[in-house]
């Protein structure tokens, strides 16, 4: 556990640190880790009005030294938690090596649904409120080939707070059903090249409260946007 903590430490700070907005960097690994604004700033024994502040940038950006302070708070209380997060990433920081994966990528800053819609040009299924933190786009034929139920959890990287992008999909039924009968849930799942939804996806999207979209956009134009994305 500690080469994980180690590793996933860096991973936080150097996103904070190297983030054209820290702030909002710091925010989204807040929530990622599950922990309020007043759980946080007691933790550090200041006011939740200084993280408000931070995150919302009306103060200057935090520098290294309070971000070393937040990031060793986020773990000591996820460690009095049992490591309810960290242990989530014990595969991930020994590396993915999935043929079903195209391309994957963490955000530096939330990416309201909207805003994902728009970047994908896409046809809203069903609406949510939902931020989107990152993406993983998947072959679903080399995933139904491939993949057990124990790799389907490391599509979501470093957060579920994320956008699970299917390929190749003729009803949009069978990546539904996989999002519902695992424990994690994505943000929002994206159906690429189809015409029309199968009504049972669409019905597990909503019980799930899973965002549904469907885009048409070329994939080489997918990669290219949400690469693009900070």
């Amino acid at each position: 556990m500690d080469h994980i903590i180690d590793v996933l430490k860096d991973k936080v700070s150097g996103e904070i640190v190297f983030s054209d907005n820290p702030g909002k960097a710091l925010r989204k690994w807040r929530r990622i880790f599950e922990v309020s604004q007043k759980e946080l700033a007691d933790r550090l024994g200041i006011s939740p009005s200084v993280i408000s502040d931070y995150e919302s940038d009306r103060r200057k950006s935090p520098g290294i030294s309070f971000v070393r302070k937040v990031i060793t708070a986020l773990f000591e209380i996820d460690r009095d938690r049992g490591y309810k997060t960290i242990s989530k990433y014990r595969d991930l920081i020994s590396g993915i090596n999935l043929d079903a994966i195209i391309d994957m990528k963490e955000f530096t800053k939330s990416l309201r649904f909207r805003e994902l819609v728009e970047l994908l040009e896409g046809s809203v299924i069903v609406e949510t409120d939902k931020v989107v933190n990152g993406y993983t786009i998947v072959d679903s034929i080399k995933a139904i080939l491939t993949l057990n139920a124990y790799d389907f959890y490391k599509l979501y990287g470093y957060t579920s707070e994320r956008a699970l992008i299917f390929t190749k999909v003729s009803t949009g039924r069978s990546p539904m059903v996989a999002v519902r009968v695992a424990n994690l849930k994505p943000s929002v799942v994206v159906l690429h090249g189809l015409k029309k939804v199968d009504e049972i996806a669409v019905k597990l999207a909503e019980a799930d409260k899973v965002g549904l979209i469907v885009t048409n956009l070329p994939m080489e134009d997918v990669v290219d946007r949400l690469r693009g994305v900070e």
